[in-house]
C-alpha cells in the first residue's frame, strides 16, 4: 500500500507539471501509465489499432486538460484510466464496432501486465468475486462481464447476443443481485 501511495504521489507531481506544459514530466507520465492504459484500451475494443488511437487521443486529453485534474475526482491514475476508457468507448461507438460475444474474447490482452480492474479483483477478494461468477449462469455471467469489463452498453449487448433488451437487462439486474448476495455471505 506505501508503494502505491507513493506512486499515486509521483503521479500527482507529474500532472501538476504537466499542467504547467513541462514536456519532460509528460514523458514520465507516459511510461509510467501507458501499458496499463493501453491494456484498458484494448480489453475494451478488442482491437489494437483502435486501442493505439484512443490511447493517443486520451493522452492528447490530458496534455490539454491536466490543470483540471483534482484529488477529489479520484487518484491521478484512476482519473487517466477513465479519460482513456470513456476514449475508447466514444471511438468504438463512431466506428460501429461490435464485439462478438464469449468469454475467450475477454482473455485477450495487449499488455502483460496487471490493469487497475485486475489489481482492484486481486486486492478485493477476487478468489469470492471468481467463485460467486462461477455461480451464475453462463447468460448473467457473460452479460455481465461484456457490461462491466467490455463496456458494453445494453443496445449493444442485445445486438452482440442476438438477444432483445429487455432480456439483457434482466440476466443483468438479475446476476448482480445473485453477485450481491453471494459476496455477502
Amino acid at each position: 500500500m506505501m508503494a502505491e501511495d507513493s506512486g499515486q504521489e509521483e503521479l500527482m507531481r507529474l500532472l501538476s507539471a504537466v499542467a504547467h506544459q513541462d514536456r519532460q514530466a509528460f514523458q514520465r507520465l507516459y511510461e509510467l501509465v501507458a501499458g496499463r492504459m493501453l491494456g484498458l484500451c484494448h480489453k475494451l475494443a478488442g482491437q489494437q489499432e483502435l486501442a493505439e488511437e484512443a490511447l493517443q487521443d486520451a493522452f492528447i486529453r490530458i496534455w490539454h486538460h491536466a490543470s483540471e485534474y483534482h484529488s477529489e475526482r479520484g487518484t491521478p491514475l484512476s482519473w487517466m484510466m477513465t479519460i482513456a476508457r470513456y476514449r475508447t468507448l466514444d471511438l468504438m461507438r463512431a466506428r460501429k464496432v461490435r464485439q462478438g460475444a464469449g468469454e475467450e474474447a475477454l482473455e485477450t490482452v495487449a499488455d502483460g501486465r496487471e490493469g487497475p480492474l485486475d489489481v482492484s479483483l486481486r486486492m478485493d477478494g477476487s478468489a469470492a468475486l471468481t467463485g460467486c461468477l462461477d455461480e451464475l449462469s453462463p447468460s448473467q455471467r457473460d452479460t455481465i462481464l461484456l457490461s462491466y469489463y467490455r463496456g458494453f452498453t445494453h443496445e449493444e449487448l442485445s445486438t452482440a447476443l442476438s438477444t432483445p433488451i429487455g432480456t439483457v437487462k434482466s440476466w443483468i439486474r438479475r446476476g448482480l443481485l445473485a453477485l450481491k448476495r453471494c459476496l455477502e455471505r
